[in-house]
């Protein structure tokens, strides 16, 4: 085993998802991964994304959205929380692994709701699941010969 592995979480926007799994990733997972986030598509971090992790005990506001191009860094694995993400992954340099596992789009689910509790409930729901896959890693991903 060697140094942490540096997981990039991509989604479209950088705005929701892909926040989330870095906020989870950098506070429960920090002592195995390197976590990062960045979007095909950076459109700035969903209010409400932020927040759901606070009420969680993590803040997510300071964030930034930014595309894969932005990062400085020599990746190790991909991971996209998105489908669209997913179907227009761009080839990453120095990422030799790239795998999915979407998650619904809070804002999109949101967008239908009647009340803003019906809608947060959105957000609150694909947060818990994200921190349960964010819990599985670097195995999950990697596998345990990292």
């Amino acid at each position: 085993m060697g140094a942490r592995p540096r997981i990039l979480f991509l989604c479209t926007g950088n705005s929701c998802r892909s926040q989330m799994a870095e906020g989870f990733a950098r506070q429960l997972r920090s002592d195995v991964i390197q976590a990062f986030s960045a979007g095909t598509r950076p459109k700035g971090i969903d209010p409400r994304a932020v927040e759901v992790m606070r009420e969680v005990g993590i803040d997510i506001s300071g964030g930034s959205s930014k595309a894969p191009e932005d990062l400085d860094v020599e990746l190790d694995v991909v991971v996209t929380v998105c489908d669209s993400a997913h179907e227009t992954c761009p080839t990453m340099p120095g990422a030799p692994r790239i795998v999915h596992v979407g998650f619904d789009d809070p804002p999109r689910l949101a967008s239908g709701a009647a009340t803003e509790d019906e809608a947060i409930a959105h957000y609150r729901r694909v947060r818990d699941e994200i921190e349960s896959f964010v819990r599985t890693l670097p195995g999950s991903v990697i596998g345990d010969a990292w």
